[in-house]
């Protein structure tokens, strides 16, 4: 019998666990009955009583599994790291809040039975505020232009991938994973199935301006060098232009050298704009600097405090090649 893995990363959701386990259950048994299936919650330090819930879930069903983070690790840390961990032949990532839809998990299933090792949602439309999908479509766009390798609009990281695909995320061994950059530049040929994303089921979601933002330049200094880039031409461009106005003004103040004023206001207007443009492109080269340090100290995914349905200690884990902490 072939075993699925569903990981289910969570942040505060004491509404949502307890529902969305029965829902995948009832799913399994409904439209799946041939299949295991080993149901992960991975737990990002939440301050409600969504631990005591996953506690009591594991206590029922031996095929419900936790893993407890000390602390929070971040967005992108902790559901990767809790795919690492599954022991399933494939993988389902999906959101604790009901946004992505427990009824594609058989329509990955059987995409993945038809020979494709990556199943992937693609949001067509959503009924979360207009305002925020629209700038999400615009953002997905930006990346997709500016960056070297392919990007997957609408694309969140829900998806069914293969115990293969996942063995290439254990080899890979980057310390600030961004998955959705990962299945676009080394996934396996993949199926995009389209779908509405619903409305959050309860609660109140934990994402706000900094942690997007935070998404945007995780993938914008992951995959583009366009800021680099754009740095060094239009500081060329303004070199090039500064001099020649300089040129302009010296030839003009020597030829008319009473009666042509130079005055404060055209070298402040200059020194205010071109202070600014340093400003801006010194805290862009600062992402990317900041990108590379997160890389260059390899500091652990995930650490862990607490593992709930696991092999014993002594066994060997999914991830074990130094250390089921470490990555």
């Amino acid at each position: 019998m072939k075993t699925i893995s569903i990981v289910v990363p969570c942040y505060n959701e004491e509404e949502n666990v307890e529902a969305l386990s029965q829902a995948i259950i009832a799913t399994f048994e409904k439209d799946l009955p041939a299949y295991g299936y080993e149901l992960l919650f991975i737990d990002n330090d939440s301050q409600d009583s969504t631990r005591d819930i996953i506690r009591r879930l594991c206590a029922g069903n031996k095929n419900i599994k936790g893993i407890f983070n000390a602390k929070n690790f971040g967005q992108f840390n902790s559901p990767y790291y809790g795919m690492l961990q599954t022991t399933g032949d494939c993988t389902i990532l999906m959101a604790a809040d009901f946004q992505d839809p427990v009824e594609m998990i058989p329509k990955y299933v059987k995409e993945w039975e038809n020979g494709y090792k990556i199943v992937i949602g693609i949001k067509n439309s959503s009924q979360e505020n207009k305002l925020m999908y629209w700038l999400r479509g615009c953002y997905y766009k930006m990346i997709k232009k500016l960056s070297d390798v392919e990007q997957i609009e609408q694309f969140t990281g829900f998806g069914l991938y293969d115990k293969k695909f996942i063995q290439v995320l254990r080899d890979l061994d980057d310390p600030t994973p961004f998955l959705r950059g990962i299945v676009a530049e080394l996934g396996f040929r993949r199926k995009e199935i389209p779908y509405e994303q619903p409305r959050r089921r309860a609660g109140k979601t934990s994402n706000n301006f900094y942690k997007l933002y935070d998404a945007a330049m995780l993938s914008v200094t992951s995959y583009t060098k366009v800021g680099l880039r754009l740095a060094t031409i239009f500081g060329s461009i303004c070199s090039a232009i500064s001099m020649a106005v300089a040129v302009i003004y010296l030839v003009m103040k020597l030829l008319y050298w009473d009666r042509f004023p130079a005055g404060m206001a055209p070298m402040l207007i200059g020194m205010c704009f071109l202070g600014s443009v340093q400003i801006f492109f010194i805290g862009l080269v600062g992402e990317y600097i900041l990108s590379i340090n997160s890389r260059v100290m390899k500091r652990p995914l995930v650490v862990e405090e607490e593992r709930l349905n696991f092999a014993d200690p002594g066994e060997k884990q999914p991830e074990d090649k130094e250390d089921s902490h470490e990555i």
